[in-house]
């Protein structure tokens, strides 16, 4: 968790820095979904291993960085996006929590597909960003 609140506190100094370049966020998020991704493996690993204090330990990671994911989210300028984020995570956690519960492997490759899904939306983003100041000058 220590080293997930650094990595927030990183993002957010981002976004409060107008000197950092924007796609270091980006990055950052790139991150996150990363290692969130990498968790949620583990955690299946200790699920197939019957390790149930280590799984405990994975998915409680995951649930602090999909917590860090929603902290992450701007309201104002996201709008729809970012409420449909939330709800989004919100719905991981409920899952992952029920895999917790259960050792549901199901239930953390389905977390892990939409996380999938979620980044790579995020690896299109700074493409996008970078053709951006071209699509208004035409």
């Amino acid at each position: 968790m220590a080293m997930n609140n650094k990595a927030l506190n990183a993002y957010r100094n981002v976004h409060i820095s107008s000197a950092v370049p924007y796609a270091d966020g980006i990055q950052l998020i790139q991150m996150l979904f990363d290692g969130l991704v990498d968790t949620l493996a583990a955690a299946e690993g200790e699920i197939e291993r019957k390790n149930i204090a280590e799984k405990c330990r994975m998915l409680n990671r995951a649930t602090s960085i999909i917590y860090g994911l929603q902290d992450s989210l701007d309201f104002k300028k996201g709008g729809d996006l970012a409420r449909n984020l939330n709800d989004l995570y919100d719905y991981m956690v409920r899952r992952i929590l029920h895999a917790n519960l259960h050792n549901d492997v199901t239930a953390i490759h389905e977390v892990k597909g939409l996380v999938n899904e979620i980044r790579t939306a995020w690896e299109l983003l700074p493409s996008l960003l970078k053709e951006q100041p071209i699509a208004l000058a035409s």
